[in-house]
């Protein structure tokens, strides 16, 4: 199952949906379903935003868990 981190990394960086919303253009919407893992995909614009919002690379963003 592929888990996303991004909770993990708004966290590190004492970010919040609507900071990372206002900052990127992104929704709130779409942010919510990533950090609360609701979704079913992801846009390869809004996976490019916020890497480089986060300054990550796409790996960093997800982990493969196995089960």
């Amino acid at each position: 199952m592929i888990k996303c981190n991004l909770r993990v990394l708004m966290a590190e960086r004492k970010l919040n949906i609507q900071d990372v919303a206002n900052k990127t253009g992104l929704s709130r919407t779409t942010i919510s379903a990533l950090v609360n893992e609701n979704g079913k995909g992801i846009q390869f614009d809004t996976l490019e935003t916020l890497c480089y919002f986060l300054k990550i690379d796409p790996g960093e963003l997800f982990r493969l868990e196995r089960r």
